[in-house]
């Protein structure tokens, strides 16, 4: 009993040094997606800052594919040690584990929240030339060739997928899924024509929309956004057309493997807090049509949990199945 009392004391002892000094080697970030998205946007503006706070390098990595799977599995299966961080998003996290009939983690208990960084207003865009200049003609035309439209997004799962979704269903129009590894392929297949539209994340598609590639025809929040305050509402814009109380919002938040220990886990949220409390960072992520969030671990999984409860009961209820 006292052998296995001392090796319970020493385990403590050197898990309560090992926090004390932590970071002491750089930290990696795991972009589940391509460069070029908003996850990956708003990833490197922290790691940067991060870098400088913790005086360890902080390096950007995007492993894209599967809908985020891939990059969420690397650091599921990582060790629980605080060096591998997740970017974790609305489908990895909320998503994911609904849409796919195979997984090779479960986010619920494989991952850890840390802390929310950024809740993002996506937006209803569409190319230039398509005929359709607001919502309401936009399901107008849907309806008028059900099953022609098409609509691209980030990955099955992903947040862009089920915001088109939820637009399909309660407007009532047939819409055709044309998935991509990223939003960076996504928007130049849609600005190009091969694709009739996207319900991206605001901060990957506003440089299309302001330099008039793309005609923006409603955001996805409950209000209108600062970054684009003449475009109304999907809600408001397609009240008729039966999208009252349409709402989709995408966020994201780093994540570590579970069983971080709690002094690792405190000290990323800390200094990440500290980060997005900043003036010049709020204004970065209001110019992208976001919302710098922060608050404690406790605040993003209680969060993480109603959004699982919300997207997985859309993804039952259309039938919506990946693998």
């Amino acid at each position: 009993m006292l052998r296995v009392t001392g090796l319970v004391v020493g385990l403590l002892f050197v898990l309560n040094a090992f926090s004390q000094s932590y970071p002491n080697k750089p930290l990696k970030i795991i972009v589940p997606f391509a460069p070029g998205g908003s996850t990956d946007i708003f990833a490197r503006l922290v790691a940067e800052r991060l870098s400088a706070s913790l005086a360890q390098p902080v390096v950007v990595e995007n492993r894209a594919g599967a809908s985020g799977n891939i990059g969420a599995e690397v650091v599921a299966k990582s060790a629980p040690d605080g060096y591998t961080v997740l970017m974790a998003t609305t489908g990895v996290m909320a998503i994911n584990n609904a849409l796919f009939k195979s997984m090779a983690y479960d986010a619920a208990k494989d991952l850890e929240p840390v802390v929310f960084i950024a809740s993002i207003t996506n937006v209803l865009a569409v190319p230039l030339d398509l005929p359709a200049r607001n919502v309401m003609e936009l399901v107008a035309l849907a309806k008028k060739e059900p099953g022609k439209l098409t609509f691209a997004s980030s990955g099955a799962g992903s947040s862009t997928h089920l915001s088109a979704e939820l637009l399909k269903s309660m407007a009532g129009i047939d819409l055709v899924h044309v998935p991509f590894k990223g939003s960076g392929q996504a928007l130049i297949d849609v600005v190009a024509g091969r694709v009739s539209m996207i319900i991206d994340n605001m901060p990957s598609a506003l440089p299309h929309i302001k330099g008039g590639k793309l005609r923006a025809l409603g955001v996805t929040g409950s209000k209108r956004s600062g970054a684009l305050p003449e475009v109304p509402t999907i809600a408001e814009a397609g009240n008729e057309a039966g999208l009252r109380g349409y709402e989709s919002l995408s966020w994201s938040g780093f994540a570590l493997p579970a069983g971080a220990p709690r002094d690792v886990v405190q000290r990323l949220n800390r200094e990440t807090n500290a980060i997005l409390a900043a003036a010049e960072m709020k204004l970065k992520f209001a110019e992208q049509g976001a919302d710098a969030v922060g608050g404690p671990p406790e605040a993003f999984a209680k969060h993480v949990r109603a959004e699982r409860e919300k997207w997985s009961r859309l993804v039952q209820e259309r039938g919506i199945v990946v693998n």
